[in-house]
């Protein structure tokens, strides 16, 4: 409580004269928290974020969006700033998220045209990021970083989440498929990498409200520079909603020839890309695993749990079309046999 009266004694100072009302926006997986401010003139309505700065620090939040802005992509204004107190003042991007807005669409054939649509303009602004890209200027997504996040899946899911200790011939065949896997995402082209560029962190704008073009985004902090076809496999084998390999396809190969027109440095052939998503998938859903099973087990935090099954059958779809990961899909079989499909969402 102590800590929200500060934000609402820190949002009166900036806000002098106006009457308003704070209410709960969203929470993300990290220490943030976002609060939407109503105001009783009628005022556009406008979002806090509350970043306790001994445990966050916004700075990184403030320079990409500066970044992704002036690339072109639509991501909230900075309206005020309290960096010792970890506040900020931002426009509003609405409430409606792209796995909201997808997962509302009753018939079906409207409901792929609607994807498809939402995902052109996702791709454009990703693109748009992409081409901005530089080195030096964000963190690189280096060896050490794709190693520790890939060590997060022994550490939370495997041992404290399945509870199963690996036999010394288990552990080297996961570290050989680990550096099988990180030397196919070390040799790809690099740009800037949101790193969390899907459905959730993708705001669905109401054109009539003034909120401009889609997406808003959102949740872009972690940015780094690093494998050119991470955010990819973000947007399209997203945790939270699954298309079929169709789709993803379609979209995949449109990107990749818009890419090349635009100069964006990707493989010259489409094979030698399709193969770096695909591996780059790999390193992204053993992550996501851990990272979910830390949630729950560090955090408290179980709405992850139930996202699960989806990450892990991408990661097993991926084992077993690549013969070199044939060793880590026994594992997986060890770990969870394979019982259920996951079904598609349309």
């Amino acid at each position: 409580m102590h800590r929200l009266e500060q934000l609402r004694t820190w949002l009166a100072s900036v806000l002098p004269g106006q009457s308003f009302e704070l209410a709960p926006a969203s929470a993300d997986a990290s220490f943030r928290r976002y609060f939407r401010a109503t105001f009783a003139d009628g005022s556009p309505s406008r979002v806090v974020m509350d970043a306790p700065p001994e445990k966050e620090d916004v700075r990184p939040w403030l320079h990409v969006a500066e970044l992704f802005r002036a690339a072109g992509a639509h991501v909230p204004d900075v309206l005020a700033h309290d960096l010792e107190q970890g506040f900020l003042l931002l426009s509003d991007l609405g409430s409606t998220t792209y796995l909201q807005a997808l997962k509302t669409q009753d018939d079906a054939p409207q409901a792929v045209r609607t994807a498809h649509h939402l995902y052109a303009d996702a791709l454009g602004a990703l693109a748009a990021i992409q081409c901005a890209s530089r080195p030096g200027v964000l963190p690189e997504y280096d060896r050490a970083l794709l190693l520790r996040e890939l060590q997060l899946f022994p550490e939370w899911y495997i041992a404290r989440h399945k509870g199963v200790a690996l036999t010394e011939a288990e552990t080297a065949m996961l570290n050989t498929a680990f550096e099988r896997i990180l030397a196919v995402n070390l040799a790809e082209p690099q740009v800037f990498v949101h790193r969390d560029y899907h459905s959730r962190n993708l705001m669905l704008l109401d054109p009539a409200e003034g909120r401009g073009a889609n997406p808003g985004i959102i949740d872009f902090q972690d940015a780094v520079y690093g494998p050119i076809s991470y955010d990819l496999v973000s947007l399209f084998k997203d945790a939270y909603i699954r298309w079929d390999e169709e789709f993803i396809l379609d979209l995949l190969i449109r990107y990749w020839e818009t890419a090349k027109k635009l100069g964006l440095p990707v493989r010259a052939e489409f094979s030698d890309f399709h193969r770096d998503f695909e591996w780059m998938g790999v390193q992204r859903h053993i992550k996501v695993l851990g990272i979910f099973a830390r949630l729950y087990h560090r955090d408290g935090k179980d709405g992850y749990l139930a996202d699960m099954p989806l990450v892990m059958d991408y990661l097993r779809r991926a084992c077993k079309r690549w013969r070199d990961l044939g060793p880590l899909l026994k594992l997986l079989d060890r770990l969870e046999p394979e019982e259920t499909q996951v079904g598609y969402t349309f």
